[in-house]
């Protein structure tokens, strides 16, 4: 008869060794998720630096990149799939923060075009335009990047151009 009370007796203790060890699981899970910063290829998330940060190391630059902006701010720019980490120390060497950074795919809306071998990506929001990714075939992700650098260079060629205070025109030819 004692051994059937002994046993009743544990099962209360074990259970809340049970419902302890699923907090201190959960805590430990959240703590590491605040130790990662989650950003999107292609963009950009901001996050607090602790004081008297004097040097950011990053494991992989071609993962992601940051700047260091005023009031101790961080952006941190997703660059390439995957996770790196980030060292912030002082001027003495010190250790002030250590972060994952996890950079994943894009959030908008992506139509995926595959022609044989060669992939395409476009994003639709509210109409599908050619949008560069990695991972795109080789003539594709070429062809737009060219586009986007001649976009580029024309549209900062006519602001420089136009004199002070006039703002280029926009749209069709208004030539008389």
């Amino acid at each position: 008869m004692r051994a059937v009370h002994a046993s009743r007796r544990r099962r209360p203790v074990q259970a809340i060794l049970g419902i302890a060890t699923l907090l201190v699981a959960l805590a430990a899970a959240r703590a590491h998720a605040a130790d990662t910063i989650t950003v999107a290829l292609d963009q950009a998330t901001i996050s607090k630096l602790p004081e008297r940060v004097a040097t950011l190391v990053i494991g992989n630059p071609l993962i992601a990149d940051v700047s260091v902006q005023a009031g101790g701010l961080l952006v941190v720019t997703g660059k390439g799939y995957g996770a790196t980490n980030m060292i912030a120390l002082d001027r003495g060497g010190a250790v002030l923060a250590e972060r994952n950074i996890e950079v994943v795919g894009p959030r908008d809306k992506l139509v995926v075009v595959y022609r044989g071998i060669n992939r395409e990506t476009y994003s639709c929001m509210p109409t599908c335009e050619p949008r560069m990714t990695l991972g795109d075939g080789q003539d594709y992700f070429s062809q737009t990047g060219q586009q986007g650098q001649v976009r580029s260079s024309l549209a900062h060629d006519a602001a420089t151009s136009a004199p002070a205070g006039v703002a280029p025109a926009q749209g069709g030819n208004n030539a008389r």
